[in-house]
């Protein structure tokens, strides 16, 4: 009985998934820590608009399917057993959100539902990231290195990636309101500027720096092959996911086209440099 009549196998699969779930919820809590004590963030909880919450879940599954079908919080084999992970992420997100923000205060027993499901929503997305990355940030090395070597992936998954290091740094820095003073007090030379630094600092963390998980030219491919492969394209998905960030979190609302424009600008830098990380550690 002490064995609940499971076979040795079975036995290990189930450990496995365990220890899979715990590193998810460590992985949830640690990604995730800065958003859930950000003040912006409960605020914007309380009010966002719940189609922009709703798209901002639809856009983020297939990327969170993505990622877990890279390095989930357990080894899937299909894209079916990577939905179901990436479910059970974010429900464990979704817990590990509510017990936080509870145990913080945020959540009082005089709001509403509603109000109580926006600001942990709005966590969601960010923690889920943390609990996929949970297997491969804390797990042994050891045990799981060799296997995720073995994987390989198309260019579109390779921008999928890097689109979702993007959306994990900008949520941390979107909602605040230092990218609307920004915005405002930079010049158009500056943002010139932090677009031409953006693309370097992208070019340079994943060619011209000799880190594990970079993509080294080979000597008789000229050099604007990776730049115009993988750099470029990707500070164009750091541009776009900038873009819908800031619509998600209304920091476009009453606001010119230009000062959109240079918010674009401003928020592209983290969102480059999640970009450029991602295809480097994920």
């Amino acid at each position: 009985m002490e064995d609940w009549g499971l076979r040795p196998t079975e036995k290990i699969d189930r450990t496995d998934f365990l220890k899979g779930l715990a590193r998810a919820m460590a992985g949830a809590l640690i990604f995730a820590l800065p958003m859930l004590m950000t003040m912006e963030m409960w605020q914007i909880g309380a009010s966002i608009s719940r189609f922009k919450l709703l798209n901002l879940l639809l856009v983020s599954l297939p990327l969170l399917a993505l990622l877990s079908h890279r390095m989930g919080f357990e080894e899937t084999h299909d894209w079916g057993q990577s939905l179901r992970d990436t479910i059970i992420a974010m429900a464990l997100a979704i817990l590990t959100s509510a017990l936080l923000l509870a145990a913080l205060g945020v959540l009082k027993t005089d709001m509403s539902v509603d109000e109580w499901a926006g600001k942990i929503a709005i966590q969601a997305v960010p923690a889920s990231i943390g609990a996929l990355l949970g297997r491969s940030q804390l797990a042994n090395r050891d045990e799981d290195e060799d296997q995720e070597k073995k994987r390989r992936y198309s260019y579109g998954g390779e921008l999928g990636l890097m689109t979702v290091g993007a959306l994990f740094l900008s949520l941390n820095v979107a909602p605040t309101e230092e990218m609307v003073l920004l915005s405002y007090k930079i010049t158009d030379w500056h943002a010139i500027l932090l677009i031409l630094l953006s693309v370097g600092i992208m070019h340079g963390f994943v060619y011209a720096v000799s880190f594990d998980g970079g993509h080294e030219l080979s000597p008789d491919a000229p050099w604007w092959h990776a730049l115009i492969r993988f750099t470029l394209p990707g500070y164009t998905l750091a541009a776009i996911v900038s873009l819908f960030t800031l619509w998600i979190f209304d920091q476009t609302a009453g606001t010119s086209a230009m000062m959109i424009a240079l918010s674009v600008v401003v928020l592209a830098v983290p969102a480059a440099i999640g970009a450029a990380g991602a295809r480097l550690l994920l």
